[in-house]
């Protein structure tokens, strides 16, 4: 496969047409093929390479950052945009998006809960649905990659991608990312394990720019370092066959991911045997030392494969080659990773035409509304239960705070646009909370209010606190509290009001991350943690009325103060004293 599409390359520099030409033998021009194979190791954004640069740049892969859509953003419009690529290019490119938690930058798609939710669900074949139903919804709009899932062990749940981690424990994180990727795999979509390595260790304080955690260095030793944050890359890689690896923004005692041919060539592809691709993440070559020139070659030397250079793509092409004709990579090292992208693309079947797109009946049916509602109701963990749960069927409920109706702040970040919604609006397929109860009680005869003049008319208050959505070193937080970092301004004056009603409390927190709660708990007869649930909000109120139990437990430990760094399991010096609620904690209805 390789070799005809290395001679359909020479036969295109030779402005020769392939069909018809068969027996056409051009000179061999190596620099060209050269430059041709280096151009398969750069992946541009949509927003800044159109389908006619692929006549002198044939770049290997496009991709689609956050919230970055064709302007039809409608399944045919993202497949007219993909086969426009495809029509321009010698070899077809690999098309990759960010589907985290479902399809999310697809207008109507589904939105499954963030990873920490699904952590607390530690369900192995839920995830391995999930990553089914997700890869279905990619493959609908001609996607063939999607950068997921990451693998961090959180260990500061003060860093901003806190939700995109299952757990801070490697064995569930091992276990729930292999299902996804199986899952996704199977249906014929590239996953990719990230941020290799060790993203979830980043000290506090060390982080790049002004982020206090995101992209900052791992200071710990080698031992630690293999069990804790190597240890889900094993299954990833000789279980479930992960096809790319993406490299992490940050440092391992002060070295740069990006330029480490330690862990990237030794111990990943040697060590592990990963025989896919390795890509680096947006731009981030761009944090190492030097000139583009010295990032290039370092980070290609370390044992990068494709560079994600989003605007300086066709820089990165011309830079790659003189490095080359320098003698500053090798050539070897260029065929390598060249082979190493062809690997990749011949698995999705994109080299012998035999990819084929599932049909957009996929995006958002009724098997998916259903697996997300599974899922938000295996997500939920209940805290604290004054037995005033589960409520009656004809129940009169309060319901306030901000995360009362609102989609937006349900599904966080990584939802439409790179940082998420504010509001519901971009997610009219969505079921908020307040559409959940009506749901429940308009055919039993209860009663839902957001009219809090109405306090004397209900049975409970219904406290739906949340954050504001936030993505990556945005939502790095210095303050756990619930008035603190991210979280709504409308949060403070639904506690109080809560507070004051004299009707028992029923409080529901929506957040990427535990927060900051005891103070508040005494004030609440049951608590539940939701995390960052998505479009279906009817999974909540499955449980919360007594339809389905809860099984939920917590993926992290619940801390009591903002310093949390020292309050995993997986610390050996773990001070316990700060944890109000213990990893793996969840009651149940009796």
């Amino acid at each position: 496969m390789i070799t005809r599409y290395k001679t359909g390359i020479l036969i295109l520099l030779a402005g020769l047409l392939v069909s018809g030409c068969a027996k056409v033998e051009p000179p061999i021009d190596e620099e060209e093929v050269i430059r041709a194979k280096i151009a398969q190791l750069v992946q541009a954004e949509r927003n800044n390479f159109t389908s006619q640069h692929l006549s002198e740049y044939p770049l290997g892969s496009v991709l689609s950052g956050g919230g970055s859509r064709p302007a039809d953003d409608s399944v045919n419009g993202w497949r007219l945009m993909i086969d426009n690529y495809q029509k321009n290019s010698t070899i077809p490119i690999i098309y990759g998006v960010d589907a985290v938690h479902g399809h999310n930058n697809l207008l109507g798609a589904t939105i499954f809960p963030h990873n920490i939710g699904l952590g607390a669900a530690n369900d192995e074949d839920l995830m391995r649905r999930i990553g089914i139903a997700t890869g279905k919804e990619v493959s609908a709009t001609g996607v063939h990659w999607n950068f997921a899932p990451t693998l961090a062990v959180v260990q500061d749940i003060r860093w901003g991608r806190t939700y995109e981690s299952y757990s801070e424990n490697p064995q569930l994180v091992s276990t729930l990312g292999s299902a996804y990727i199986q899952g996704l795999q199977s249906v014929g979509i590239a996953a990719t394990a990230k941020h290799f390595l060790a993203d979830g260790a980043t000290a506090y304080g060390t982080g790049s720019g002004y982020y206090l955690v995101d992209q900052g260095d791992a200071q710990l030793d080698e031992d630690e370092i293999r069990r804790v944050h190597l240890y889900p890359y094993l299954a990833a890689i000789s279980e479930a066959d992960v096809l790319t690896v993406m490299v992490s923004f940050s440092s391992i005692n002060g070295d740069k991911m990006h330029a480490s041919k330690y862990w990237i060539t030794d111990v990943l592809k040697g060590e592990l045997g990963f025989k896919g691709l390795v890509i680096s993440d947006w731009e981030a070559i761009h944090q190492l030392p030097g000139s583009l020139y010295q990032q290039i070659v370092a980070s290609i030397n370390a044992g990068v494969d494709m560079l994600m250079e989003p605007i300086k793509w066709k820089e990165s092409v011309d830079t790659m080659v003189r490095a080359v004709k320098n003698g500053d990579i090798s050539k070897e090292r260029i065929e390598d990773a060249y082979q190493r992208v062809m690997y990749v693309k011949e698995k999705l079947g994109l080299i012998d035409g035999s990819y084929k797109a599932f049909d957009e009946s996929v995006i958002y049916s009724q098997e998916h509304q259903d697996l997300a509602r599974e899922a938000v109701s295996k997500s939920l963990v209940l805290l604290k239960n004054n037995k005033v749960l589960p409520f009656k069927k004809d129940a009169k409920i309060l319901l306030i705070g901000p995360g009362a109706d609102n989609a937006g702040l349900a599904s966080g970040g990584w939802t439409f646009s790179w940082q998420g919604e504010m509001t519901g609006d971009k997610l009219p397929q969505a079921t908020t909370l307040k559409q959940a109860f009506e749901s429940v009680a308009n055919i039993n005869g209860g009663l839902i209010t957001t009219d809090v003049s109405k306090i004397n008319e209900v049975d409970v208050v219904v406290l739906a606190l949340a954050e504001n959505p936030y993505a990556e070193g945005a939502g790095d937080a210095s303050d756990l509290s619930l008035s603190g970092s991210m979280m709504s301004s409308a949060n403070k004056e639904a506690i109080e009001f809560a507070k004051l009603s004299k009707k028992p409390v029923v409080t529901i927190l929506t957040a990427g991350r535990p927060r900051l709660v005891n103070e508040e708990l005494k004030d609440w007869d049951a608590f539940v943690m939701a995390w960052l649930y998505g479009t279906e909000a009817k999974g909540i109120t499955d449980v919360l009325y007594g339809d389905v139990n809860f099984t939920g437990k917590l993926p992290f430990s619940w801390p009591k103060t903002s310093e949390t760094n020292t309050i995993s399991t997986q610390n050996p010096e773990r001070d316990e004293s700060n944890v109000l609620f213990d990893f793996g904690f969840g009651l149940r209805y009796p």
